[in-house]
């Protein structure tokens, strides 16, 4: 059982998606400070409270601080656009090559094709 939890551990899928988690998790903590620390500060010029997670409304005993939830979309569409453009430059670094796959997926589909087809004549002639 060890043995097989090893080799689970070291697969490649494995390895990439436990990189991938910690380097969004760090990325996630940059993005953050970017809006907490530069960007909020400048909206907070425009703003009475100061800052967006300063503007909350009242009703009753409620709280609802939509400055807060302001700031973490904020958060996500920074992060977004940041993923987005890393990808589009990653993928103009390393194009896919479609036609060619293309191509092999066709040639397979027709001998595929041409084995049914002659498995069906060998069927109609037994």
């Amino acid at each position: 059982m060890l043995k097989e939890f090893k080799e689970f551990i070291l697969r490649g899928n494995v390895l990439d998606l436990a990189v991938g988690v910690i380097i969004g998790g760090a990325f996630t903590l940059v993005v953050t400070s970017l809006v907490k620390n530069l960007i909020n500060p400048l909206v907070g010029l425009f703003l009475q409270s100061g800052a967006l997670t300063g503007l909350v409304l009242h009703i009753g005993k409620a709280k609802f601080m939509y400055g807060t939830f302001i700031n973490d979309v904020l958060n996500f569409v920074i992060t977004a656009f940041v993923i987005f453009i890393l990808i589009k430059s990653i993928n103009k670094l390393f194009p896919k090559k479609n036609g060619e796959d293309a191509v092999v997926v066709n040639e397979e589909l027709e001998t595929l094709k041409e084995i049914r087809d002659l498995l069906l004549e060998q069927k109609k002639e037994g």
